[in-house]
């Protein structure tokens, strides 16, 4: 494999964060990208998966507080039915985020 200067000081700083050796950590890619484990993705897909991630880890904190509130609830009665409503809705926008964000991994980019 052959890197431009640019390219090679993005790979070296991948894997820096990693702590493993450059040609280790591409090889690492490479062999993840062969087998079908690591798909690549377009630059705006990347960003696009990227925000489905953050937005999937702010639902799962929004929920785990809903459910801290219930587990409280006045006088340890749990939640009224409004509230036990909204975390239901937290929870399926859970799963539509996570089939989403699935789903952009899939996406692969035509190969020219």
């Amino acid at each position: 494999m052959s890197f431009s200067d640019t390219e090679l000081a993005v790979v070296r700083t991948a894997a820096e964060r990693e702590g493993m050796a450059s040609a280790a950590w591409a090889g690492r890619q490479v062999m993840a990208v062969a087998q079908h484990v690591l798909v690549p993705v377009s630059r705006d897909a990347g960003d696009v998966l990227r925000e489905l991630v953050q937005a999937r880890v702010h639902l799962r904190e929004i929920v785990a507080e809903l459910r801290a509130v219930a587990a409280a609830g006045p006088s340890g009665a749990g939640l009224p039915e409004s509230a036990a409503i909204v975390v239901e809705a937290a929870l399926a926008a859970v799963v539509r985020v996570d089939e989403a964000t699935v789903q952009v991994m899939r996406e692969r980019r035509p190969r020219s």
